[in-house]
């Protein structure tokens, strides 16, 4: 009897052990990650040119593995505010000047991960067709952002049509303005709203971006216009950690292809210049 006891005792201790055997092997394992699984990078952007140019690499970043995606901004505060906040992981709509003041003014340090366009500041008109058309007293629209007005106000003085002081620097505001012929009286304004300013003053200073927007042609319709030699290049701005992420240089060397650069001039036909 006590024999068949012990018996019964061994057989269920061995199958005991051999069903937790069994169990260990079912334990579900971490999966690792796939190899090419996708990695999602989010961008903020304004609309034109920068949308576009990132619809454009969107289709070539995917067989990278990058699936992009963007959100469109239509002012120059929040994309920067959101990219602080970690809302998303880089945006595309300034140049480093501006960059560097918002910084500066807002205590963060964002940084520049590369140059993509230059988008040359123009003065528009819908009452004069050229700049000796210009009378005294007449009221120009220019961009309320420190850097913007002071490269609006640096494109009229490198035309002759007002003298800067000479220790004005990029932020040149109407105080640094040492002669003024025509009396010319400066409305700083949003910048997207600057289109909009036309049928109300007699001209207005323009970023690109937001002439096209606008509907304004810059080589045809601008009265005078930035060189492409403009120092102003629109850059991808992004989190200092960030900036030598592997989704990041996959993003640069695309940007940076000659694929890109032919798209930028056959699509804007220069009005939008690459600068790389």
């Amino acid at each position: 009897m006590k024999k068949n006891i012990l018996k019964v005792f061994v057989c269920l201790l061995t199958l005991s052990l051999l069903f937790t055997g069994c169990a260990k092997k079912e334990e579900p394992t971490t999966a690792e990650p796939k190899e090419n699984e996708a990695v999602t990078l989010t961008i903020g952007a304004t609309p034109v040119p920068h949308t576009e140019i990132l619809e454009f690499i969107k289709p070539k970043l995917e067989k990278e593995g990058i699936q992009l995606e963007i959100k469109e901004f239509t002012d120059y505060v929040t994309p920067n505010l959101a990219l602080a906040e970690k809302e998303i992981d880089a945006n595309f709509f300034q140049h480093l000047p501006y960059l560097e003041t918002f910084n500066k003014e807002r205590g963060l340090d964002l940084v520049s991960a590369v140059n993509v366009h230059v988008e040359p500041l123009g003065l528009y008109s819908k009452k004069i067709k050229s700049l000796d058309a210009l009378e005294n007293g007449s009221t120009i629209t220019i961009p309320n952002d420190p850097t913007n007005g002071g490269r609006a106000l640096i494109l009229l003085d490198t035309k002759g049509i007002i003298k800067l002081k000479e220790d004005a620097g990029l932020e040149a505001t109407e105080k640094d303005i040492d002669k003024n012929p025509k009396n010319l009286v400066f409305k700083p304004i949003d910048a997207a709203q600057l289109p909009r300013t036309l049928d109300d003053v007699d001209a207005s200073v323009i970023n690109t971006n937001f002439a096209l927007e606008g509907g304004l042609n810059p080589k045809e319709d601008a009265l005078l216009i930035e060189g492409s030699e403009s120092p102003y290049a629109n850059i991808v701005t992004v989190r200092p950690e960030d900036k030598d992420s592997e989704k990041i240089q996959k993003l640069i060397k695309i940007l940076q292809s000659e694929d890109v650069k032919k798209f930028i001039e056959k699509k804007y036909n220069g009005a939008i210049v690459p600068a790389f």
